[in-house]
């Protein structure tokens, strides 16, 4: 399913907080790790008091050792599985996005910071970076709200569907994702009707049951073909979830009450330019959802 699965470490614990989902994943997917960090010798230099230039070889070489012994204690949790341990010199992002840029099937999994208060993610310089710049499939943990054991991490996939081709593209990386995991999957289609439907003032309030009916049976009609399709497939467990409202904000509130699961979304994706395109749904999922995300770009 992929040919690696590249993990990015920098010793904070922070980082760390994918460490349960990857092992998840290593198992379930039967794939290599990699785990990455990077030595930005031109922040090191940055700091450097001017009289201690001369030492900055020795620096990095201890910074080197030290990185090395550290994804070595790391790699000890993966023994069911290939790791390797990579130190590379260079800036964070650019060396993330370089390492996996000429190969797709590789799996980026990193942790963000996290402000639960505010139920925003600050994704910070690097994380935003990879985001914004990467082609591949990225899984994205808030790690204030990260679990910290990998035995059933994940129970569920929250797949919302808008009825677009581009949102569907996601539907073969779930039915992957479903069986190799042994997770069941939640199909959720979010409808909401103009602000002036709810005024009383306006005529067509008195059609609002009507109408509420109709969006329901068209969603839920829609959503039983993916249904079907994904059981087809070999996905053993599939529920269906119609719900009134602004997509996002529903996509999250539902996610919150769903222990272990994880939200599987397609993004837009401009090839030309090397960049996701997340729109405005996916961008506020991403921003403000505890819920891990797995993002795949589209085509």
């Amino acid at each position: 399913m992929y040919r690696k699965i590249l993990v990015p470490l920098d010793g904070s614990a922070t980082a760390e907080a994918v460490l349960p989902y990857v092992e998840a994943f290593a198992a379930g997917f039967k794939t290599s790790v990699e785990l990455l960090s990077v030595i930005d010798s031109g922040a090191m230099t940055t700091h450097l008091a001017p009289d201690k230039v001369h030492q900055l070889d020795g620096i990095i070489a201890a910074e080197e050792k030290k990185c090395a012994e550290y994804l070595a204690s790391v790699a000890k949790r993966f023994s069911h599985a290939a790791t390797e341990c990579r130190m590379i010199r260079g800036t964070a992002a650019e060396t993330i996005l370089e390492s996996t840029r000429q190969d797709r099937d590789a799996l980026i999994a990193m942790a963000t910071h996290g402000r639960s208060g505010a139920k925003r993610w600050l994704l910070g310089s690097v994380a935003e970076k990879v985001l914004r710049g990467t082609t591949n499939p990225l899984f994205l943990v808030r790690a204030a709200a990260a679990k910290t054991s990998p035995q059933r991490i994940i129970n569920s996939l929250v797949v919302p569907l808008d009825g677009s081709p581009l949102a569907e593209q996601i539907l073969p990386t779930v039915c992957r994702w479903a069986r190799a995991l042994e997770v069941e999957v939640t199909l959720i289609r979010a409808f909401e009707f103009p602000g002036r439907a709810y005024v009383s003032s306006e005529a067509y309030l008195s059609n609002y049951d009507a109408m509420r009916e109709d969006a329901v049976r068209e969603a839920a009609a829609y959503l039983k073909e993916k249904e079907d399709f994904l059981v087809g497939e070999g996905v053993r467990t599939v529920s269906i979830l119609t719900i009134e409202g602004a997509a996002a904000n529903e996509i999250i509130s539902y996610a919150q009450t769903a222990p272990g699961a994880v939200i599987a979304m397609s993004t837009h994706g401009r090839s030309g330019v090397q960049r996701w395109l997340l729109g405005s749904v996916t961008e506020k999922v991403v921003r403000h959802a505890d819920a891990p995300v797995l993002l795949v770009r589209g085509e």
